[in-house]
């Protein structure tokens, strides 16, 4: 009898999925030429890794997970204008409460509304791995290296299984084809050993790995030792938060062998496994001349607005050095979802349409670094309860980069801190960019955002329903006119270096009760690169509660605030409040865009209500007929 040899991943997606065989060339009999012409030469090879690499989510568009899934923005409602055809809704269902088993959106296990099925490039992973010794004219150091890169994408297609389902089979290797029904009816393992299996191969896959791309042209977007390492944090900072570290929500799910699926005690040692990683990934990063970015372009503008684009060009300068792992895929859909129209002319297609919620506009600092809410000084003491209120914008402190003076606009919308500024267009508000002019009040572009006016409902096809657009993710570089839009394109940061910094912090302050001055260190870099002053400086000089920094716990909220506010706008606030087991509000906010005064405009209104969420709603479900296919799996708690 022939032997044909099977990829356990293409069985879960028969078995599982109910794939048909023939949707695939997965079946590879011995001898097959398909096969060995996959892996004839150099050539070939080189091709089958980039199909390894082609499974990669989205992670540089607005219709991605972290985008729409959550709370961070809001789109107009469904059937208004052309807004399915703008973006893609998949993502925004799940932040709509509207998730399923039947058909569940952003499936990346089965394949469908939104999301590919990420078994399948597990699948090719193997293939490659198992066939890549068959080149001749492939030289070992770059074998070596193709091996690490393969070994980094299944680990990676590992890990972006776990962080959406938990439990997950784990695929190591390929079997025959004539192994039992049984043998390829896989279990979930238990969250620990998904981990552990995901964090060795993220160490394996470093062995070859280079520490920095050294052929610009030809390689940005590889695989380096930082991203390894990166990811290895991630993936152990996520092991340690609160939604696999002792959540009792899911102490009774078992599989049919008897076995807990999740652990639910604390172990506060995973927060300093994650510690580790981090520290190691920053270093191996900073080793390979990763630093905090700031602006250096020879323009003619002030202190102010170089500060605004020190924080906005760390995203949107391409390739910067703060960069540890950035998209090669065309950015520019994100530019357009995102761009607010900055005059009356209606074919330069800036869609206009990824809107940040009032809940994001208010977490940012104050001018001083501290939340509004907690500010002592005079304007924000005075002002807090009155924030949705209005009044005319004067020429004071640096009032004239950031607003159109003479105009109303939001008391929420001044005295705020530079990443408000440089993350979120908002009414009469300013954008520099546009030609490279200088920063004069009168070369400032300036958002109208009200019914009648060309940033907002002007027509019915494209407007932010929220009355905000995500600023942060349009380079200063893109330029329009009356009659044309040209995006900028650039490498979507993945993961940045002030990310890595913040993980580091995070995890580092949950191993001690008193944060000592390591914790500080990090965090403040980042804050220094925003403009703001130390934590313990900014608490202790305008806080309600100076001695906040002085506990784990008081640290903890400071440095959950500092990850909202300084990856606001970056798809990272839904996978930050999913692992701190923050639910989701059933309520989303925005101003009142029908408006066509400040009047009418500035009025909190309701823009969706969702049913409650629940424990249920963290992790994703697994389609009902896969359960069917597979009775070894086990349904996600709730679904």
């Amino acid at each position: 009898m022939r032997k044909i040899i099977i990829s356990i991943s293409f069985l879960i997606a028969i078995v599982l999925s109910g794939t048909s065989c023939s949707d695939y060339l997965d079946i590879v009999p011995e001898g097959n030429p398909t096969m060995d012409n996959a892996f004839s030469n150099r050539i070939n090879s080189f091709k089958f890794l980039h199909t390894c690499y082609s499974y990669l989510p989205t992670f540089d568009n607005g219709s991605a997970i972290g985008f729409l899934a959550g709370d961070e923005h809001w789109l107009m409602p469904k059937g208004t204008g052309f807004i399915e055809q703008r973006i893609g809704i998949s993502a925004w269902e799940i932040g709509r409460g509207s998730q399923n088993s039947n058909s569940p959106y952003m499936n990346y296990w089965d394949g469908g509304n939104g999301g590919s099925n990420l078994w399948i490039a597990i699948r090719d992973c193997n293939i490659f791995l198992e066939n890549i010794h068959k080149p001749q004219d492939l030289q070992n150091y770059e074998r070596n290296r193709w091996i690490s890169e393969v070994k980094f994408l299944k680990a990676f297609y590992h890990f972006y299984l776990f962080q959406l389902y938990g439990p997950i089979p784990i695929i190591n290797e390929n079997v025959p084809i004539d192994a039992t029904s049984e043998e390829v009816r896989l279990y979930r393992e238990p969250v620990d050993d998904v981990v552990a299996y995901i964090s060795g191969l993220l160490d394996e896959s470093q062995e070859y790995l280079p520490l920095q791309i050294t052929d610009e042209s030809l390689e940005m977007g590889r695989i380096t030792q930082p991203i390894a390492k990166a990811v290895k944090a991630q993936l152990l900072l996520l092991a340690a938060s609160p939604l696999f570290n002792g959540n009792t929500d899911y102490a009774n799910v078992k599989d049919n062998q008897g076995r807990a699926l999740f652990p639910a005690t604390y172990d506060e040692n995973k927060w300093k496994l994650a510690a580790d990683a981090a520290l190691d990934a920053i270093q191996t990063a900073e080793e390979a001349q990763h630093t905090i970015y700031y602006f250096k372009d020879a323009v003619t503008i002030s202190d102010v607005t170089r500060k605004l684009l020190d924080i906005g060009e760390a995203v949107t300068e391409k390739w910067n050095k703060e960069i540890i792992w950035g998209s090669t895929r065309d950015v520019t859909g994100l530019e357009t979802q995102a761009m607010a129209k900055l005059s009356t002319g209606k074919n330069y297609n800036a869609r206009s349409v990824l809107g940040p919620t009032l809940t994001v506009a208010e977490e940012f600092y104050s001018a001083n670094g501290v939340p509004i809410d907690e500010d002592k000084g005079e304007f924000w003491s005075a002002n807090y309860p009155y924030r949705y209120d209005y009044k005319t914008i004067e020429d004071t402190g640096n009032n004239k980069y950031y607003f159109e003076l003479g105009q109303e606009t939001a008391i929420l919308h001044m005295e705020r801190e530079p990443r408000f500024y440089a993350s979120l267009s908002f009414d009469r508000g300013t954008w520099y960019g546009a030609g490279f002019k200088d920063d004069t009040q009168k070369n400032l572009s300036k958002y109208h955002f009200r019914r009648t006016e060309y940033s907002g409902l002007a027509t019915s096809e494209d407007y932010s329903y929220t009355g905000y657009l995500n600023k942060k993710v349009c380079s200063y570089r893109c330029n329009l006119t009356d009659d044309s839009w040209s995006p900028h394109r650039y490498a979507f940061p993945i993961i940045r270096l002030a990310d890595l910094y913040l993980m580091y912090t995070e995890a580092l302050n949950e191993t001690m009760s008193t944060p000592n001055n390591e914790v500080f260190h990090y965090i403040n870099e980042v804050r220094k690169r925003a403009g703001l002053e130390g934590v313990k400086e900014s608490w202790s000089k305008y806080s309600k509660y100076p001695n906040k920094p002085n506990t784990r716990e008081g640290m903890r909220e400071i440095i959950r605030m500092e990850r909202l506010n300084e990856l606001a706008g970056e798809g990272k606030r839904f996978w930050d409040m999913r692992r701190w087991k923050e639910s989701l509000p059933t309520e989303i906010r925005g101003w009142n865009v029908k408006g066509e005064t400040a009047s009418t405009f500035y009025r909190v209104s309701t823009l969706y209500q969702r049913t409650k969420f629940t424990y249920k709603d963290f992790l994703w479900p697994l389609k009902v007929e896969a359960i069917q296919k597979n009775p070894n799996l086990v349904q996600n708690p709730g679904w």
